[in-house]
């Protein structure tokens, strides 16, 4: 294993996450503001990033979901490919999708090879693996 390429063994535990230090204040921002719309899944995003290890933008790992990856995942047996953003540059129709929406949240400091379970809006709860990471 290279010492840029984060790898985590599966867990039946929370995986652990990885995100840029220089995000951190900005994304707590972003999970705050969202806090009167989408209570429930701002408070999931603020829980993940507070437990994140924080690593510097230079140090980050190459396989690790930042903002601005692109991210092939698994959801059940469904694969998509998304381009995780902020929420003033998520777009739909192009691929991106906010750090503030369930998948997004949930891909966030995630290793390709890591799976987390995560709670959608409707309750469900949704196995997500994330396959593969470019930035």
């Amino acid at each position: 294993m290279n010492a840029k390429t984060a790898h985590f063994p599966p867990s039946s535990a929370k995986p652990k996450l990885v995100i840029d230090a220089d995000l951190y204040p900005r994304l707590l921002a972003v999970a705050e503001g969202a806090r009167k719309q989408m209570p429930e899944l701002a408070d999931q995003l603020i829980e993940e990033i507070e437990r994140a290890q924080l690593c510097a933008a230079g140090e980050m790992p190459p396989n690790v979901v930042t903002i601005g990856s692109e991210v092939t995942f698994r959801d059940g047996e469904r694969m998509s490919t998304l381009r995780v953003v902020l929420p003033h540059e998520a777009d739909i129709d192009r691929g991106r999708v906010s750090v503030v929406t369930p998948i997004g949240a949930a891909l966030l400091g995630l290793a390709a090879g890591q799976k987390i379970t995560w709670q959608m809006p409707d309750g469900r709860e949704k196995l997500i693996e994330v396959v593969s990471v470019r930035q």
